[in-house]
């Protein structure tokens, strides 16, 4: 128990000892301390209890009849001169080679005496070391010191303002907290937060020092190289326990750091760099070289972006970025690489721009190099387009052609005659064309927009792309040829490029191109993502390579291509990526009819017809301009479809699917639930509640039929109307109300109104049968009425939908009661299914529209916003509190 006291007044972990008394009782009552006779034997016990309840190994309990305390270790009254003297033989400073500062602190003396003897310490030690360009402060061998010196001695590696709060000391037997700050004013010149500080330490380093370490560690101000520290603590005392010769030696004071909210005590400073203390200095050296290199690589890095990166308007912020960098975590030449890597590309968004370090030397992509002079030789000629041209044509007259290689504007020119003969004449009559590109791996872009031209139309010219050159400062538009020597092969037939991971440069620019211009299907793997444009440069003094894309490739839409892989419309190894493209040609031999149809059902069944007829003449233009070519198969032509529909609409409710069976219509007559039935149905789907106030709670998740309802109504109003009533105010909770008939809404609106006189809700314009039916209150209902004065509170969520969100918005639309929530799904109260042509392709096509009743326009298909927007799970709260704060009963005008 005196134990128990002594922590209890001494521990810095008081929160820790909860408990601690109560724990001692027990295992004193348990008698197997009282059998113990040998009192070293009782210490041990005593210890392996104490730090198996606290988890800390600091706290020992021993057994030491001859103990005497040590002599205090204060230095005596001591001249300046004397004590610097005494202080000084624990500090050893040098200048090393290159400028490198050496300060070796075997003690860490406290503020007092660093103040007393500080222009002897500037003299003698600091102004050696001030000036130089990075310090290694060497604290392998420091074991003890004071805390106040910390702070002092931090100070130095700090900046005067603003000042630090580095960490924080509490004290038990005193119950205290001390916070220790950098100092704003110094004796001497500071070292400052610039140049580059390693701290060594070693699994001796200890007290003090570890703080020094701790600190500037986690302020990103040094680096540590070395051992992990011996994880001392701030203050430790060994206390008499009761009258006895028990001692407990007790941890009384801790240290809080302001980053980590922890500390180095038990657990020692973890080194940045891990390596044998006898190492570190070497390894501190080596450190300090490579992070020497740092402000050169950034300045070459600099140059280089300057003078050669295509985006001339992001540059600004590059470099101003690059300026800002915080390299303090840099330990290796790849480390620089890497964080210069992300910083930039994170930056620029571009992902060209690329950093790292060097494997082997760059090879710079020459483009459009000038080639040996070409034989005039027919023969040779001839044979030349043969061995680079693979041509045949394929069942269903579907011409094939293969090249592995793009080659430059010189040689196009002089094989241009034989390249018409063999090549292009037996493949221009075909219905369909396959390039191959799956063994391409690029070449110059010269012959893109040659290839272009032959697959579109002679008029009118058509834009493929524009480069913009960033060292010659030049941007040029690439068209459509004119006077090509062949005959174009047009738009209308279908073209189809085959592609692996083996397709490079200018082959990927083609199917790019394909892509973008709507001309092709792209069919197979996803290319290597090796684009032209780009040099690679080595950084001076470095092994560090930064690629710098110094052109711009824009697509017609004003797109700049920033490389990487093209990924096909149907992505497919490569090995079956021919038997994929005849799959896909068979295809779409349907899918202009497919497109007709879907929109020839729209003019039919959409409820607005003017909007049908707009999207039935979006979709021809859309096949017009080569849009449809990217579908593969029904089930992107229906996403494909289903976004054209929503896009050109604003409706989200027509919806193109695949179903491989008919789709079943809903029953007509649903059916009557038994009474037994209705029991299990009200307890399953209502929930009633009279929260406080007298404020009635009615929940529901599914709107029933109104035939239902008429059969099922006398026991409703028993389990559920006749509860709520009679309340003073209504929530109807309509949050996970997904919608169901909408035959039931004018009855469950006619609860709200009184009964004369009737009111008009909304009228229903039917396509299919091109009426209007004006809905109204019901004139007469089973059960009492809400009437129309009692207020009336409806909770939403982006799941409310269909005939929940009729009633709701007639609701809103009427004044009678106030939206809280989410903005509702924005369902329709009647959508019918249709199938499109003989297919698998079935639409969803809304063919009811409903008209507000106030102002006789059509419900917007976007759902009901509420009065009050909040999350569909604070609702409740939310219209509760509106309840509670009693303001006069809600009205649109106000």
């Amino acid at each position: 128990m005196d134990m128990a006291k002594i922590l209890q007044e001494n521990y810095c972990f008081p929160e820790n000892l909860v408990g601690m008394e109560e724990a001692i009782e027990q295992a004193i009552s348990s008698g197997e301390i009282l059998h113990i006779s040998d009192k070293k034997t009782l210490a041990a016990v005593l210890t392996t209890g104490v730090q198996g309840a606290l988890n800390d190994p600091r706290l020992i309990v021993s057994y030491e009849p001859d103990y005497a305390p040590p002599p205090s270790s204060a230095l005596p009254p001591l001249s300046p001169e004397q004590l610097f003297r005494a202080v000084s033989s624990s500090i050893r400073v040098e200048v090393l080679e290159n400028n490198i500062g050496y300060l070796r602190v075997d003690r860490v003396v406290s503020e007092e005496v660093a103040e007393k003897i500080g222009p002897l310490l500037l003299e003698d030690i600091w102004e050696k070391v001030v000036h130089t360009s990075s310090l290694i402060l060497d604290l392998r061998y420091s074991v003890s010191g004071e805390m106040s010196g910390i702070p002092y001695m931090v100070s130095y590696f700090c900046d005067p303002e603003p000042p630090v709060h580095i960490d924080t000391v509490y004290d038990r037997p005193s119950n205290t907290t001390t916070e220790l700050w950098t100092k704003p004013r110094l004796l001497g010149e500071r070292y400052g937060r610039r140049k580059d500080l390693i701290v060594l330490t070693s699994k001796r380093t200890m007290g003090a020092a570890e703080g020094v370490a701790y600190t500037l560690k986690h302020m990103r101000r040094a680096i540590i190289v070395g051992e992990r520290t011996a994880g001392g603590s701030v203050k430790i005392e060994k206390l008499r326990i009761g009258e006895t010769d028990f001692f407990i030696t007790v941890p009384v004071a801790r240290a809080i750091n302001l980053v980590t909210g922890q500390s180095w005590e038990v657990s020692g400073v973890l080194p940045s760099v891990n390596v044998d203390a006898k190492e570190a200095l070497t390894e501190a050296k080596s450190l300090i070289e490579v992070r020497g290199v740092i402000p050169k690589a950034v300045q070459g890095i600099t140059d280089i972006i300057k003078e050669f990166y295509s985006f001339t308007d992001k540059i600004p912020g590059l470099l101003q970025h690059l300026s800002s960098i915080n390299f303090f975590a840099i330990l290796s030449e790849e480390d620089l690489a890497a964080k210069l890597n992300d910083e930039l590309q994170a930056a620029s968004e571009d992902s060209r721009l690329v950093i790292r370090v060097m494997e082997e030397p760059p090879v710079v992509i020459e483009e459009d190099a000038d080639p040996d002079q070409m034989p005039d030789d027919p023969a040779f000629l001839q044979a030349l387009v043969d061995n680079l041209f693979q041509v045949s044509i394929l069942p269903g007259n579907t011409g094939y052609l293969r090249f592995d290689e793009f080659g430059d504007a010189s040689m196009l020119v002089s094989l241009e005659k034989w390249i018409i003969k063999k090549v292009w004449e037996p493949i221009k009559d075909t219905d369909n064309l396959i390039i191959d590109l799956r063994f391409n791996t690029g070449g110059p872009s010269a012959a893109v927009p040659i290839l272009l031209s032959y697959l579109h139309d002679a008029t009118p010219p058509v834009h493929f792309f524009t480069i913009y050159d960033r060292v010659s400062n030049t941007t040029t538009e690439f068209h459509t040829l004119p006077n090509l020597m062949g005959m174009a092969y047009g738009l209308k037939r279908g073209v189809y490029v085959l592609t692996s991971h083996l397709t490079a440069m200018a082959g990927e620019e083609f199917a790019y191109l394909m892509q973008t211009l709507h001309r092709g299907t792209v069919i197979g793997e996803v290319t290597s993502g090796t684009l032209l444009h780009s040099s690679s440069f080595q950084v001076d003094d470095t092994n560090i390579i930064i690629t710098v894309p110094f052109m711009n490739f824009i697509d017609n839409h004003g797109k700049c291509w920033l490389g990487g892989g093209i990924v096909p419309d149907s992505v497919i190894s490569a090995e079956e990526a021919m038997d994929q493209a005849h799959k896909i040609i068979e295809f779409h031999r349907e899918v202009h009819s497919l497109v007709e149809g879907t929109g020839e059902l729209l003019e039919v069944h959409y409820a607005i017809p003017e909007a049908a007829t707009k999207v039935r003449r979006v979709l021809q233009s859309k096949w017009d301009e080569g849009s449809y070519r990217s579908v593969v198969d029904y089930k992107s032509l229906a996403t494909h479809l289903t976004a054209d529909l929503q896009e050109t609409t604003g409706d989200h409710r027509l919806h193109i699917f695949t179903s491989d069976t008919e789709p079943e219509a809903l029953q007509e007559s649903p059916k009557i639930p038994t009474p037994e039935e209705v029991r299990h149905i009200v307890d399953a789907v209502f929930k009633v509640e009279v929260l406080p106030g007298n404020v009635g709670y009615l929940r529901f998740d599914m709107m029933a039929d109104a035939e239902i309802l008429k059969e099922i109504g006398p026991q409703l109003l028993d389990l559920v109307w006749n509860k709520l009533v009679n309340t003073t105010s209504l929530i109807i909770d309509m949050r996970y109300n997904t919608g169901g008939y909408s035959t039931s809404v004018p009855l469950l609106c006619t609860y709200f109104f009184n009964a004369e006189p009737r009111r008009h809700l909304y009228t229903i314009f039917d396509r299919s049968t091109t009426t209007m039916t004006e809905v109204m209150t019901l004139s007469e209902v089973p059960g009492d009425r809400y009437g129309s004065e009692k207020d009336v509170y409806i909770l939403t969520s982006h799941m409310t939908g269909s005939a929940a969100e009729a009633f709701t918005r007639t609701m809103k639309d009427l004044n009678r009661a106030l939206v809280i929530g989410e903005p509702t799904v924005g369902g329709s109260l009647s959508s019918g299914t249709y199938q499109v042509g003989n297919s698998v392709l079935y639409a969803s096509i809304p063919n009811q529209v409903v008209l507000s009743a106030v102002t006789g326009k059509v419900w917007s298909a976007s759902g009901v916003e509420p009065h009050v927007v909040a999350q569909a799970s604070e609702a409740l709260n939310v219209a509760q509190k509106i309840i509670g704060a009693t303001h006069p009963r809600w009205d649109a005008e106000e």
